[in-house]
Protein backbone atom coordinates (compact mmCIF):
# COMPACT_ATOMS: atom_id res chain seq x y z
CA UNK A 1 0.00 0.00 0.00
CA UNK A 2 1.12 3.51 -0.72
CA UNK A 3 1.56 5.49 2.52
CA UNK A 4 1.17 8.70 0.53
CA UNK A 5 -2.49 8.05 -0.22
CA UNK A 6 -4.63 10.46 1.79
CA UNK A 7 -7.74 8.31 2.08
CA UNK A 8 -9.54 10.90 4.19
CA UNK A 9 -9.12 13.47 1.42
CA UNK A 10 -10.10 11.00 -1.29
CA UNK A 11 -13.23 10.00 0.62
CA UNK A 12 -14.60 13.54 0.55
CA UNK A 13 -15.16 13.15 -3.19
CA UNK A 14 -17.67 10.31 -2.78
CA UNK A 15 -21.35 10.56 -1.85
CA UNK A 16 -20.98 9.07 1.62
CA UNK A 17 -23.34 10.10 4.40
CA UNK A 18 -21.23 10.17 7.54
CA UNK A 19 -18.09 11.51 9.15
CA UNK A 20 -14.75 9.87 8.31
CA UNK A 21 -13.22 8.16 11.35
CA UNK A 22 -10.26 6.09 10.10
CA UNK A 23 -8.93 3.90 7.31
CA UNK A 24 -6.41 1.09 6.97
CA UNK A 25 -5.03 -1.12 4.16
CA UNK A 26 -7.30 -4.08 3.52
CA UNK A 27 -7.04 -7.49 1.84
CA UNK A 28 -4.26 -9.42 0.12
CA UNK A 29 -4.67 -8.23 -3.47
CA UNK A 30 -1.58 -7.33 -5.49
CA UNK A 31 -3.11 -5.20 -8.26
CA UNK A 32 -5.07 -2.34 -6.69
CA UNK A 33 -4.49 -0.37 -3.47
CA UNK A 34 -7.40 -1.19 -1.18
CA UNK A 35 -8.47 0.51 2.07
CA UNK A 36 -11.29 -0.16 4.50
CA UNK A 37 -12.63 3.10 5.95
CA UNK A 38 -15.04 3.57 8.85
CA UNK A 39 -17.56 6.41 9.05
CA UNK A 40 -19.83 7.64 11.80
CA UNK A 41 -23.33 7.63 10.34
CA UNK A 42 -25.82 9.03 12.90
CA UNK A 43 -23.85 7.42 15.70
CA UNK A 44 -23.48 4.07 13.95
CA UNK A 45 -20.19 2.88 12.41
CA UNK A 46 -20.49 2.11 8.70
CA UNK A 47 -17.62 0.74 6.61
CA UNK A 48 -16.70 1.34 2.98
CA UNK A 49 -13.98 0.07 0.66
CA UNK A 50 -11.89 2.65 -1.22
CA UNK A 51 -9.71 1.36 -4.07
CA UNK A 52 -7.10 2.99 -6.23
CA UNK A 53 -7.31 1.21 -9.57
CA UNK A 54 -4.03 0.16 -11.16
CA UNK A 55 -4.14 2.02 -14.47
CA UNK A 56 -0.77 0.54 -15.46
CA UNK A 57 -2.53 -2.81 -15.91
CA UNK A 58 -6.06 -1.65 -16.68
CA UNK A 59 -5.47 1.01 -19.31
CA UNK A 60 -9.01 2.43 -19.39
CA UNK A 61 -10.32 2.79 -15.80
CA UNK A 62 -13.49 4.69 -16.81
CA UNK A 63 -14.50 1.84 -19.13
CA UNK A 64 -13.67 -0.70 -16.41
CA UNK A 65 -15.83 1.08 -13.84
CA UNK A 66 -18.61 1.47 -16.39
CA UNK A 67 -18.61 -2.34 -16.70
CA UNK A 68 -18.83 -2.67 -12.93
CA UNK A 69 -21.63 -0.11 -12.72
CA UNK A 70 -23.70 -1.94 -15.34
CA UNK A 71 -23.09 -5.35 -13.77
CA UNK A 72 -23.83 -4.32 -10.18
CA UNK A 73 -26.95 -2.36 -11.14
CA UNK A 74 -28.22 -5.36 -13.12
CA UNK A 75 -27.59 -7.67 -10.16
CA UNK A 76 -29.36 -5.30 -7.77
CA UNK A 77 -32.40 -5.09 -10.05
CA UNK A 78 -32.67 -8.86 -9.75
CA UNK A 79 -32.23 -8.67 -5.98
CA UNK A 80 -34.87 -5.95 -5.56
CA UNK A 81 -37.03 -6.54 -2.50
CA UNK A 82 -34.63 -8.93 -0.79
CA UNK A 83 -33.66 -7.77 2.70
CA UNK A 84 -30.07 -8.95 2.16
CA UNK A 85 -29.64 -7.41 -1.31
CA UNK A 86 -26.76 -5.17 -0.19
CA UNK A 87 -24.81 -8.25 0.86
CA UNK A 88 -25.40 -10.28 -2.30
CA UNK A 89 -23.92 -7.89 -4.84
CA UNK A 90 -21.34 -5.14 -4.65
CA UNK A 91 -22.75 -1.63 -4.27
CA UNK A 92 -20.78 1.00 -6.14
CA UNK A 93 -20.87 4.43 -4.48
CA UNK A 94 -20.95 7.38 -6.87
CA UNK A 95 -18.57 10.28 -6.68
CA UNK A 96 -20.14 13.63 -5.78
CA UNK A 97 -20.07 14.67 -9.44
CA UNK A 98 -22.25 11.65 -10.32
CA UNK A 99 -19.54 9.57 -11.97
CA UNK A 100 -18.84 6.03 -10.68
CA UNK A 101 -15.19 6.98 -9.99
CA UNK A 102 -13.01 9.89 -8.89
CA UNK A 103 -9.71 10.95 -10.46
CA UNK A 104 -7.29 12.70 -8.11
CA UNK A 105 -4.74 15.39 -8.94
CA UNK A 106 -2.01 12.78 -9.48
CA UNK A 107 -4.10 11.06 -12.16
CA UNK A 108 -5.10 8.10 -9.98
CA UNK A 109 -8.57 6.63 -10.42
CA UNK A 110 -10.54 5.71 -7.29
CA UNK A 111 -13.76 3.82 -6.69
CA UNK A 112 -15.78 3.11 -3.56
CA UNK A 113 -17.96 0.18 -2.47
CA UNK A 114 -20.21 -0.38 0.50
CA UNK A 115 -18.43 -2.88 2.78
CA UNK A 116 -20.11 -6.30 3.01
CA UNK A 117 -20.41 -7.26 6.65
CA UNK A 118 -20.56 -10.72 8.24
CA UNK A 119 -18.75 -12.45 5.38
CA UNK A 120 -15.13 -13.24 4.60
CA UNK A 121 -12.86 -14.41 1.81
CA UNK A 122 -10.34 -17.26 2.06
CA UNK A 123 -7.04 -17.39 0.22
CA UNK A 124 -6.84 -21.19 0.30
CA UNK A 125 -9.66 -23.71 0.15
CA UNK A 126 -10.18 -25.60 3.40
CA UNK A 127 -12.94 -28.05 2.47
CA UNK A 128 -15.10 -29.42 -0.31
CA UNK A 129 -17.94 -27.41 1.24
CA UNK A 130 -16.08 -24.20 0.45
CA UNK A 131 -15.30 -25.40 -3.07
CA UNK A 132 -18.98 -26.17 -3.68
CA UNK A 133 -20.04 -22.77 -2.30
CA UNK A 134 -17.56 -20.82 -4.43
CA UNK A 135 -18.40 -22.70 -7.64
CA UNK A 136 -22.09 -22.26 -6.96
CA UNK A 137 -21.60 -18.51 -6.47
CA UNK A 138 -19.71 -18.15 -9.75
CA UNK A 139 -22.36 -20.22 -11.52
CA UNK A 140 -25.11 -17.97 -10.16
CA UNK A 141 -23.09 -14.93 -11.18
CA UNK A 142 -22.97 -16.15 -14.79
CA UNK A 143 -26.65 -17.07 -14.67
CA UNK A 144 -27.73 -13.65 -13.37
CA UNK A 145 -25.72 -11.87 -16.07
CA UNK A 146 -26.95 -14.07 -18.92
CA UNK A 147 -29.62 -11.48 -19.75
CA UNK A 148 -27.47 -8.37 -19.27
CA UNK A 149 -28.86 -5.89 -21.84
CA UNK A 150 -26.65 -4.86 -24.76
CA UNK A 151 -24.21 -3.49 -25.68
CA UNK A 152 -21.51 -5.99 -24.67
CA UNK A 153 -19.25 -4.99 -21.80
CA UNK A 154 -15.92 -3.35 -22.53
CA UNK A 155 -12.97 -5.72 -22.89
CA UNK A 156 -10.70 -4.65 -20.04
CA UNK A 157 -7.81 -7.01 -20.89
CA UNK A 158 -7.72 -7.81 -24.62
CA UNK A 159 -6.70 -11.39 -25.43
CA UNK A 160 -6.71 -12.37 -21.75
CA UNK A 161 -7.71 -16.01 -22.36
CA UNK A 162 -6.62 -16.32 -25.99
CA UNK A 163 -4.57 -19.51 -25.62
CA UNK A 164 -3.31 -19.58 -29.24
CA UNK A 165 -2.10 -15.99 -28.80
CA UNK A 166 -0.29 -17.02 -25.62
CA UNK A 167 1.22 -19.96 -27.51
CA UNK A 168 2.47 -17.68 -30.28
CA UNK A 169 4.12 -15.41 -27.69
CA UNK A 170 5.81 -18.48 -26.18
CA UNK A 171 7.16 -19.61 -29.55
CA UNK A 172 8.48 -16.11 -30.21
CA UNK A 173 10.21 -16.15 -26.81
CA UNK A 174 11.89 -19.47 -27.63
CA UNK A 175 13.07 -18.17 -30.99
CA UNK A 176 14.29 -14.83 -29.63
CA UNK A 177 16.27 -16.38 -26.74
CA UNK A 178 16.74 -12.90 -25.24
CA UNK A 179 17.70 -14.13 -21.76
CA UNK A 180 19.73 -17.21 -22.69
CA UNK A 181 17.40 -19.52 -20.78
CA UNK A 182 16.08 -21.94 -23.39
CA UNK A 183 18.58 -24.66 -22.39
CA UNK A 184 17.36 -24.36 -18.78
CA UNK A 185 13.76 -25.06 -19.73
CA UNK A 186 14.01 -27.57 -22.58
CA UNK A 187 11.87 -30.27 -20.88
CA UNK A 188 9.16 -27.68 -20.17
CA UNK A 189 9.36 -26.35 -23.74
CA UNK A 190 8.95 -29.88 -25.09
CA UNK A 191 6.01 -30.44 -22.71
CA UNK A 192 4.21 -27.43 -24.16
CA UNK A 193 4.97 -28.23 -27.78
CA UNK A 194 3.46 -31.71 -27.42
CA UNK A 195 0.20 -30.10 -26.36
CA UNK A 196 0.03 -27.41 -29.05
CA UNK A 197 -2.94 -29.13 -30.78
CA UNK A 198 -5.26 -28.40 -27.83
CA UNK A 199 -4.47 -24.67 -27.58
CA UNK A 200 -7.24 -23.48 -29.89
CA UNK A 201 -9.97 -26.03 -29.09
CA UNK A 202 -12.33 -23.74 -27.14
CA UNK A 203 -11.90 -20.70 -29.36
CA UNK A 204 -12.44 -22.89 -32.43
CA UNK A 205 -15.68 -24.20 -30.92
CA UNK A 206 -16.75 -20.63 -30.28
CA UNK A 207 -15.96 -19.56 -33.84
CA UNK A 208 -17.94 -22.54 -35.12
CA UNK A 209 -20.96 -21.48 -33.06
CA UNK A 210 -20.77 -24.53 -30.79
CA UNK A 211 -20.25 -22.55 -27.57
CA UNK A 212 -21.55 -19.00 -27.03
CA UNK A 213 -19.90 -15.90 -25.71
CA UNK A 214 -21.18 -15.03 -22.24
CA UNK A 215 -20.56 -12.41 -19.56
CA UNK A 216 -17.84 -13.98 -17.43
CA UNK A 217 -15.74 -13.11 -14.38
CA UNK A 218 -12.34 -14.27 -15.69
CA UNK A 219 -10.63 -14.48 -12.29
CA UNK A 220 -12.49 -17.23 -10.44
CA UNK A 221 -10.20 -17.78 -7.48
CA UNK A 222 -11.73 -18.78 -4.14
CA UNK A 223 -10.81 -15.42 -2.62
CA UNK A 224 -13.02 -13.62 -5.11
CA UNK A 225 -16.13 -15.01 -3.41
CA UNK A 226 -17.27 -13.81 0.00
CA UNK A 227 -18.57 -16.67 2.14
CA UNK A 228 -21.26 -15.90 4.70
CA UNK A 229 -20.01 -16.23 8.28
CA UNK A 230 -23.17 -18.02 9.45
CA UNK A 231 -24.37 -20.08 6.49
CA UNK A 232 -20.99 -20.49 4.73
CA UNK A 233 -22.67 -20.03 1.34
CA UNK A 234 -21.11 -17.93 -1.37
CA UNK A 235 -22.83 -14.65 -0.63
CA UNK A 236 -21.17 -12.26 -3.10
CA UNK A 237 -18.75 -12.39 -6.04
CA UNK A 238 -16.16 -9.62 -5.82
CA UNK A 239 -13.18 -8.23 -7.79
CA UNK A 240 -15.08 -7.38 -10.96
CA UNK A 241 -12.18 -5.75 -12.83
CA UNK A 242 -12.00 -8.58 -15.36
CA UNK A 243 -15.74 -9.05 -15.90
CA UNK A 244 -16.16 -8.90 -19.68
CA UNK A 245 -17.33 -11.00 -22.62
CA UNK A 246 -15.78 -14.46 -22.55
CA UNK A 247 -16.39 -18.19 -22.39
CA UNK A 248 -18.05 -19.80 -19.39
CA UNK A 249 -15.55 -22.65 -19.64
CA UNK A 250 -12.65 -20.31 -18.92
CA UNK A 251 -14.25 -19.41 -15.59
CA UNK A 252 -14.80 -23.04 -14.67
CA UNK A 253 -11.35 -24.06 -15.84
CA UNK A 254 -9.68 -21.50 -13.62
CA UNK A 255 -11.67 -22.78 -10.65
CA UNK A 256 -10.23 -26.23 -11.30
CA UNK A 257 -6.71 -24.82 -11.57
CA UNK A 258 -6.86 -22.74 -8.39
CA UNK A 259 -8.99 -24.94 -6.13
CA UNK A 260 -8.14 -28.59 -6.71
CA UNK A 261 -4.37 -28.45 -6.15
CA UNK A 262 -3.30 -28.52 -2.46
CA UNK A 263 0.23 -27.29 -3.22
CA UNK A 264 1.44 -23.70 -3.52
CA UNK A 265 1.56 -22.18 -7.00
CA UNK A 266 5.37 -22.14 -6.85
CA UNK A 267 5.86 -25.47 -5.02
CA UNK A 268 9.28 -26.98 -5.77
CA UNK A 269 8.40 -30.45 -4.45
CA UNK A 270 6.27 -31.60 -7.37
CA UNK A 271 5.22 -34.75 -5.50
CA UNK A 272 2.82 -32.46 -3.61
CA UNK A 273 1.14 -31.25 -6.79
CA UNK A 274 -1.97 -33.12 -7.90
CA UNK A 275 -5.62 -32.60 -8.70
CA UNK A 276 -7.77 -33.72 -5.80
CA UNK A 277 -10.80 -35.42 -7.33
CA UNK A 278 -13.12 -34.70 -4.36
CA UNK A 279 -12.44 -30.98 -4.81
CA UNK A 280 -13.18 -31.27 -8.52
CA UNK A 281 -16.42 -33.09 -7.76
CA UNK A 282 -17.45 -30.34 -5.34
CA UNK A 283 -16.73 -27.71 -8.01
CA UNK A 284 -18.73 -29.55 -10.66
CA UNK A 285 -21.70 -30.12 -8.38
CA UNK A 286 -21.71 -26.55 -7.08
CA UNK A 287 -21.28 -24.98 -10.50
CA UNK A 288 -23.85 -27.13 -12.31
CA UNK A 289 -26.39 -26.60 -9.52
CA UNK A 290 -26.48 -22.97 -10.63
CA UNK A 291 -25.30 -22.98 -14.24
CA UNK A 292 -26.38 -26.42 -15.42
CA UNK A 293 -29.66 -25.30 -16.95
CA UNK A 294 -28.17 -22.63 -19.23
CA UNK A 295 -24.96 -24.35 -20.36
CA UNK A 296 -25.29 -26.17 -23.65
CA UNK A 297 -24.21 -29.75 -24.19
CA UNK A 298 -20.86 -28.85 -25.77
CA UNK A 299 -19.99 -26.63 -22.81
CA UNK A 300 -20.81 -29.43 -20.37
CA UNK A 301 -18.71 -31.89 -22.37
CA UNK A 302 -15.66 -29.63 -22.06
CA UNK A 303 -15.78 -28.84 -18.33
CA UNK A 304 -12.92 -31.24 -17.50
CA UNK A 305 -10.98 -30.17 -20.60
CA UNK A 306 -11.27 -26.51 -19.57
CA UNK A 307 -9.39 -27.18 -16.35
CA UNK A 308 -6.55 -28.78 -18.31
CA UNK A 309 -6.43 -25.99 -20.88
CA UNK A 310 -6.45 -23.06 -18.45
CA UNK A 311 -3.79 -24.73 -16.31
CA UNK A 312 -1.65 -25.25 -19.41
CA UNK A 313 -2.21 -21.62 -20.45
CA UNK A 314 -1.13 -20.21 -17.07
CA UNK A 315 1.92 -22.47 -17.02
CA UNK A 316 2.69 -21.31 -20.55
CA UNK A 317 2.58 -17.68 -19.40
CA UNK A 318 4.99 -18.41 -16.54
CA UNK A 319 7.34 -20.24 -18.92
CA UNK A 320 7.21 -17.43 -21.47
CA UNK A 321 8.05 -14.87 -18.81
CA UNK A 322 10.97 -16.98 -17.62
CA UNK A 323 12.31 -17.18 -21.17
CA UNK A 324 11.91 -13.41 -21.62
CA UNK A 325 13.86 -12.64 -18.44
CA UNK A 326 11.02 -12.26 -15.88
CA UNK A 327 9.51 -9.09 -17.30
CA UNK A 328 5.85 -9.50 -16.25
CA UNK A 329 5.35 -11.58 -13.11
CA UNK A 330 7.13 -10.52 -9.93
CA UNK A 331 9.78 -13.03 -8.89
CA UNK A 332 11.37 -13.55 -5.49
CA UNK A 333 14.16 -15.97 -6.33
CA UNK A 334 16.15 -17.18 -9.36
CA UNK A 335 14.06 -19.51 -11.48
CA UNK A 336 10.85 -18.54 -9.71
CA UNK A 337 8.78 -18.43 -12.92
CA UNK A 338 10.23 -21.77 -14.00
CA UNK A 339 9.15 -23.28 -10.67
CA UNK A 340 5.68 -21.83 -11.20
CA UNK A 341 5.36 -23.28 -14.68
CA UNK A 342 6.55 -26.71 -13.52
CA UNK A 343 3.82 -26.72 -10.86
CA UNK A 344 1.18 -25.92 -13.47
CA UNK A 345 2.47 -28.56 -15.86
CA UNK A 346 2.49 -31.21 -13.13
CA UNK A 347 -1.15 -30.29 -12.43
CA UNK A 348 -1.90 -30.66 -16.15
CA UNK A 349 -0.48 -34.20 -16.02
CA UNK A 350 -2.61 -34.99 -12.97
CA UNK A 351 -5.72 -33.70 -14.73
CA UNK A 352 -4.89 -35.71 -17.85
CA UNK A 353 -4.57 -38.90 -15.81
CA UNK A 354 -8.02 -38.34 -14.26
CA UNK A 355 -9.79 -36.85 -17.28
CA UNK A 356 -11.88 -39.95 -18.08
CA UNK A 357 -13.25 -40.01 -14.53
CA UNK A 358 -13.79 -36.24 -14.59
CA UNK A 359 -15.83 -36.54 -17.80
CA UNK A 360 -17.79 -39.48 -16.43
CA UNK A 361 -18.81 -37.43 -13.39
CA UNK A 362 -20.16 -34.63 -15.59
CA UNK A 363 -22.19 -37.11 -17.64
CA UNK A 364 -23.76 -38.47 -14.46
CA UNK A 365 -25.02 -35.06 -13.30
Amino acid sequence: MNPNHDVRSISRNFAIAGNFLDAAPYGTGHINDTYCATYDSAGKPVRYIHQRMNHAIFKDPPALVENIRRVTEHLHRKLSGRPDALRRALTLVSARDGRPFFQDEAGNYWRTYLFIERAHTYDAVESTTQAFAAANAFGKFQEELADLPPPPLHVTLPGFHDTPKRFAAFEQAVAAEVAGRVRLAQPEIDFVLRRKPIAGVLLDLHRQGEIPERTTHNDTKLNNVMLDDATHEGICVIDLDTVMPGLALYDFGDMVRTTTNPAFEDERDLSKVRMLFPMYEALVRGYLAAAGHFLNQVERQHLAFSGKLITLEIGLRFLTDFLMGDVYFKVHRPGHNLDRCRTQFKLVESIESQEPAMNALVREL
